[in-house]
């Protein structure tokens, strides 16, 4: 079935003679004869399309379209009308008609305009189901992460989402600044406009000034067109500028006008673009050493860096561990077409001590891996690379991971005895370096049962 259409007029020939040719397409129709039983129909069922004469008796076409544009927003209305009443045509389109058809019928043209319609209804639709799925996976709630490091994350991102303020992204190469990024643009006013990424260091050098700034045709070999530059093409959306610090020195003045200007002028031209978009940057170095070094301009840093969102190293959010590899074993799971239910003690036990250089980044890599390549129904020391597999010969933790929270809550007893150790007792030194308030350190000590 090709779709369900209503029909509405109180002429019982264009009625019927409707419902045989879009039947004949392979249309359900529902055929009513007045404005009231065509309201009847609305409410009881659901309707692609809704094609209604706009003069009938009892309510008119126009009453049809308001009751089906607060009950069945989804629905798309054609109205039938006359030459004389153009005018209350036009109107109806103000009011949310999705389009009009004048007597006399031409029923060719009446299922081409329905055929144009449902695929306009199935292109909205897509959208509406893909901006559904982008504002879940960028919604910060969504990132993984419950240890107070990530809390003061979502917090900073809940805080700058609803500005417009330049916000540099700081923190080691896997940790998620991407993510981060669109989760700011995705959950603020913008959120409708676009978000375009660009990495500074996967650019070629001689190209890079025509990425961010756009060019005129013929202003260098390859040019054979007009291009806009990200920030105007990104225009009232946003702009992330991945690894910021790899942008060649002498285009950083140049970058640094255009912030100050809020306007651009490409490759070529000899006018200025005004553009309205906000700059998100992101590095893993650090820019303060660059400066020393002459490598980056500190005018440059102080315009972009007017809220800077350090995120934590894996190292310091140890506990999100069994909440991160949970999550990309279910994510494989259904990319993969596998069905592991877990991961084993042993092998829990031995991600939480290892030393995740590669950060977030390398622990979803090595979930994908061992998804891929297990056999077995979880996840066992064995599905791990030797480097994990090395750790857990040196560390001995007990840990019963049938729940997460349990898992957790090991660890953390088991991580926080070592730094103790370690500092020989002193817990503000034990805390500094588990990335902690000595308060929360005490906190955490009285609910783990950890002695003084």
């Amino acid at each position: 079935m090709r779709g369900s259409i209503l029909i509405a007029d109180d002429e019982s020939g264009i009625r019927e003679s409707l419902t045989i040719v879009l039947q004949d397409e392979g249309y359900h129709c529902t055929a009513v004869q007045n404005g009231k039983e065509a309201i009847e129909a609305i409410n009881s069922k659901s309707f692609d399309i809704i094609i209604s004469d706009l003069k009938m008796p009892k309510v008119d076409g126009l009453g049809v379209l308001e009751h089906a544009l607060q009950h069945s927003s989804d629905t798309l209305t054609i109205i039938i009308t006359a030459h004389g009443t153009i005018e209350t045509a036009i109107q109806a389109l103000r009011k949310g008609a999705a389009d009009y058809i004048l007597k006399p019928l031409d029923f060719d043209e009446v299922l081409i305009r329905v055929e144009n319609l449902l695929e306009q209804k199935k292109v909205i639709q897509e959208n509406k189901y893909l901006r559904e799925q982008i504002d879940q996976e960028y919604n910060f709630n969504h990132i993984i992460g419950e240890s107070d490091a990530m809390k003061r994350v979502y917090k900073m991102v809940e805080r700058v989402s609803g500005a417009t303020s330049n916000v540099l992204i700081t923190g080691e190469s896997g940790t998620g600044k991407e993510l981060v990024a669109r989760a700011i643009h995705f959950n603020g006013d913008r959120a409708k406009k676009p978000f375009l990424a660009i990495n500074c260091g996967a650019i070629p050098e001689d190209l890079i000034e025509s990425e961010l700034f756009g060019h005129k045709k013929g202003a260098f070999t390859g040019a054979t067109s007009d291009k806009d530059g990200v920030f105007v093409a990104a225009h009232g959306g946003t702009v992330f500028l991945d690894e910021v610090a790899e942008i060649p020195l002498n285009l950083q003045v140049n970058l640094l006008r255009v912030l100050q200007e809020r306007e651009v002028k490409p490759v070529g031209a000899n006018q200025n673009i005004s553009f309205d978009t906000r700059i998100i940057s992101a590095t893993n170095k650090d820019l303060a050493k660059e400066i020393e070094n002459g490598t980056f301009r500190d005018d440059l840093y102080y315009r972009l860096n007017v809220v800077e969102l350090q995120l934590p190293s894996l190292q310091h959010r140890r506990e999100d561990i069994p909440l991160l590899a949970h999550h990309f074993l279910q994510k494989y799971n259904k990319e993969l077409s596998q069905n592991i239910k877990g991961v084993s003690s042993e092998a829990m036990s031995a991600m939480m001590a290892y030393e995740w250089k590669g950060q977030v980044r390398e622990l979803e890599n090595i979930i994908e891996r061992a998804v891929l390549l297990s056999d077995n129904d979880y996840l066992l020391l064995e599905d791990l690379p030797s480097a994990i597999r090395e750790v857990a010969d040196s560390e001995t933790m007990e840990m019963d991971t049938d729940t997460l929270d349990r898992a957790v809550r090991v660890f953390e007893k088991h991580h926080i005895q070592s730094m103790l150790r370690r500092t020989e007792g002193n817990k503000s030194e034990a805390a500094r370096l588990l990335g902690i308030d000595p308060s929360t350190l005490y906190r955490k000590m009285e609910r783990l049962g950890l002695s003084e």
